[in-house]
């Protein structure tokens, strides 16, 4: 069984670029199931109900959000109508959406894998939400019973948190992977407790901006000190994310693979 999870869309052209390769790349890497993180796919900021539609018209099983979830206001009262978008768990109630579920994955031999995705915010340099860490453990032993693997994206800026994280989900969660930083970072690794990890998996969209954004509009940022509408950056697309190989007897990852491609366009 292999899982494709892809990191931040970033506005236009990180959805552009998944309606035209997504399809390919499930098919290239025989794809069972996907996930992505959405919460940056209107805009850079925030994912909008038309947009939602648009990416859930294409092969994706699961929407994570993060941060940015509520910032496209209208998510509010329409979080309800798409069971497939998790933000995150350890916002306060009550707070609409949900900050986990469980998805049924039927694969090719027949046999049916019940997931269960999570989404989760870090506290370091973040906004102020509860820890996540004493927000999953009293539902460690639950969800785990109730689901044949358990994928979590921890939404958090620190790298100390994130690796700290995933050290204390090791032996519990199939697999812990980082969103949010939007650079893929290259310490892919299965934990001594089984656990796949990889603090970052990067981001889908811009390559040639700073994290999305169009670079310019950094540079004076960073020379001025003077806040700067962000506009998303143009040319050259990245997909980033990882590839995950499950042992269907098991239900533990044998393999994680940084997924890094790049594509040209035409200017």
């Amino acid at each position: 069984m292999n899982i494709l999870i892809l990191g931040d869309v970033y506005g236009r052209p990180g959805r552009r670029i998944l309606k035209d390769q997504l399809t390919h790349l499930i098919s290239e890497h025989q794809i069972d199931f996907t996930i992505i993180n959405g919460e940056n796919a209107s805009g850079g900021n925030g994912l909008s109900t038309k947009n939602a539609r648009e990416l859930l018209n294409l092969p994706i099983d699961v929407i994570t959000m993060g941060n940015h979830v509520w910032q496209q206001k209208e998510l509010l009262e329409t979080i309800a109508d798409f069971p497939q978008i998790i933000r995150p768990l350890n916002y306060p109630e009550p707070c609409p959406g949900k900050g986990y579920d469980f998805f049924s994955c039927e694969l090719k031999n027949g046999v049916t894998k019940k997931i269960c995705v999570v989404n989760l915010s870090g506290q370091i340099f973040m906004p102020n939400l509860s820890c996540p860490f004493n927000t999953m453990a009293p539902l460690m032993d639950t969800l785990k019973k109730s689901a044949d693997l358990v994928i979590i994206d921890f939404h958090a800026e620190a790298t100390s948190e994130k690796i700290a994280f995933g050290y204390f989900m090791d032996g519990w969660a199939t697999a812990v992977y980082g969103t949010h930083t939007h650079v893929q970072t290259a310490d892919e690794r299965i934990l001594e407790g089984g656990t796949a990890y990889i603090t970052d998996i990067g981001m889908t969209g811009p390559i040639d901006g700073v994290i999305g954004v169009d670079r310019q509009i950094i540079i004076d940022t960073m020379l001025t000190k003077r806040p700067n509408r962000f506009v998303t950056a143009t040319g050259n697309v990245q997909i980033n994310g990882i590839i995950l190989a499950i042992d269907e007897i098991e239900n533990k990852v044998s393999k994680i693979t940084r997924l890094y491609e790049t594509y040209e366009v035409e200017k």
